[in-house]
C-alpha cells in the first residue's frame, strides 16, 4: 500500500480484530479448571461504580494485540479490564481480541495467575530473546504502561501488586493482601469462600467501605432472603409456599 498525505490513521491501514483472531491451532491444551473460574469470578465482580457498565470490557484468556509495528504480536493476559472504552466493538459485535491500535484505550488492570511454567516470565525473570518478541513484563510495563499488575500464586496463595511509577513497576508492599485503585474506585484482595463448591482463596474486587462485591447469584439469594424475611415478618412461613 502507498503511504498518503497525510497518512490514514492506523484505524484504516492496519489489522482489525477481525483479522486478528484470538484462537491459534498451535496453541497448548484448554486453562484449568482454576484458570476458568478465577478470571469469572473476577468478571461477576468487577464493577466500577465511576464508569458505566457500557464503557468497561474485561476479558480472559483473549489476545491482546500491542504493536502496529508487528501486528502479529501479541500476549493472552488471563484476566483484564480497559474502562472508558466500549463494552461491546464499535458498540455492536462481541470481541475476537483486544487490538490496542483499533480500541485507542489500554487495560487499566492486568491479572496473571502464576503456572510453573510461565513464572518466571509472568514476574519479569526472563530476557527478550534476539528477534522474538517482548516478554510480557515489558509488554505491560514498557508497551502499554499498565497501572497495575496483578500476580498471584495459587500454589502458595501469595498475592503480588505492581504500580506503574514513573517508568517502571515498583512492587507494593502490602500490608494485607489487598489493593485500592483509586482510579477505579474498587480495590483487589484475597477473599476465603466457597465460590463454584470450591473453598479456598480467591481474588476478588470490594468496594470503597471493604465489602467484597456480590456475584449475580449471591445478589439473587441475598434478595431471596430478603423477601422470606419480610414474608416471616408478615406471619407466613416462606418454606410453606
Amino acid at each position: 500500500m502507498y503511504q498518503t498525505d497525510p497518512p490514514l490513521s492506523p484505524k484504516e491501514v492496519l489489522p482489525t480484530m477481525y483479522d486478528l483472531p484470538s484462537e491459534y491451532p498451535e496453541d497448548s491444551g484448554l486453562p484449568d479448571e482454576f484458570h476458568l473460574f478465577q478470571p469469572q469470578l473476577l468478571r461477576e465482580t468487577f464493577s466500577p461504580p465511576n464508569y458505566p457498565a457500557e464503557e468497561v470490557f474485561v476479558a480472559s484468556d483473549l489476545n491482546l494485540y500491542y504493536d502496529l509495528r508487528h501486528t502479529l504480536w501479541y500476549k493472552r493476559p488471563d484476566w483484564f479490564a480497559a474502562v472508558g472504552v466500549s463494552r461491546l466493538y464499535e458498540q455492536q459485535n462481541l470481541r475476537l481480541s483486544y487490538v490496542i491500535w483499533q480500541e485507542g484505550v489500554a487495560p487499566f488492570v492486568v491479572v496473571e495467575l502464576l503456572s510453573p511454567g510461565t513464572e518466571k516470565e509472568d514476574l519479569g525473570q526472563t530476557l527478550r530473546e534476539i528477534n522474538q518478541p517482548p516478554t510480557k513484563w515489558e509488554v505491560y510495563e514498557r508497551i502499554l504502561r499498565v497501572p497495575y499488575y496483578i500476580v498471584f500464586d495459587r500454589y502458595t496463595d501469595k498475592l503480588q501488586v505492581f504500580q506503574l511509577v514513573a517508568d517502571s513497576y515498583s512492587e507494593l508492599d502490602l500490608s494485607t493482601p489487598r489493593v485500592w485503585m483509586p482510579g477505579l474506585e474498587l480495590g483487589l484482595g484475597l477473599w476465603q469462600g466457597s465460590y463454584q463448591g470450591i473453598e479456598r482463596l480467591w481474588l476478588r474486587w470490594y468496594d470503597a467501605s471493604g465489602n467484597w462485591l456480590l456475584t449475580p447469584l449471591e445478589r439473587e439469594s441475598q434478595r431471596a432472603n430478603r423477601l422470606a424475611a419480610q414474608l416471616r415478618e408478615l406471619g407466613v412461613n416462606p418454606d410453606e409456599l
